[in-house]
């Protein structure tokens, strides 16, 4: 599945105020069962946006019509637990582009970014406001510039890390393979000048 490219996103989002979401809870064990990434979309969050009959959790924020977009605003610590890359295809499959959040475990961050899934940390205090803008306007848009790092809530604005490699590879819709393959020229030549 190819990795879609992010320059800039502009969407309304879903909050996920909870704290310590782990990747179990992101998408069970038990549907862990294809190898390939797509699919996996209907049952993330299962175990907290079904109850046991199957049907859905009134007050689970991605069940309120209001709350949409390719945006997830996360608590802290989102995406701990197993290093299960199923957890990054299941937030892509069911549409999420970007997290924002102001700690993620970095297995997670790692595999997110792999998979074209951009991961935004931000301070406490910004993701409290983005919370408290969100849950006010369901339809207020944030977005997320990756070219310039930084998200825009209306006059906040926060600038966020990234690492340089995994910024080259988002903007151009790389993943490690197609990255490799794009040096292809210079690692004939460095093939070349090892030879002699």
């Amino acid at each position: 599945m190819p990795v879609e490219k992010f320059t800039r996103l502009v969407s309304t989002a879903v909050p996920l105020p909870a704290e310590n979401v782990d990747t179990d809870q992101i998408i069970p064990a038990r549907y862990l069962k294809a190898v390939t990434r797509e699919g996996f979309g209907e049952y993330l969050f299962r175990d907290l946006r079904f109850d046991r009959e199957g049907n859905p959790v009134p007050d689970f924020p991605m069940n309120q019509p209001q709350y949409t977009g390719s945006i997830l605003v996360a608590g802290r610590n989102f995406g701990s637990g197993s290093s299960r890359e199923h957890a990054a295809w299941a937030l892509v499959d069911y549409g999420f582009r970007a997290i924002i959040s102001s700690f993620f475990a970095d297995i997670f961050m790692n595999n997110a970014l792999n998979n074209g899934l951009l991961p935004v940390q931000v301070s406490e205090q910004y993701l409290f406001a983005i919370f408290r803008t969100v849950e006010c306007d369901p339809q207020v848009r944030i977005t997320i510039d990756l070219e310039k790092q930084k998200v825009v809530l209306g006059e906040h604005i926060c600038l966020f890390e990234i690492n340089p490699f995994r910024k080259q590879c988002l903007l151009n819709g790389w993943d490690d393979v197609d990255y490799l393959l794009g040096m292809r020229d210079e690692i004939r030549q460095f093939e070349e000048n090892s030879k002699t």
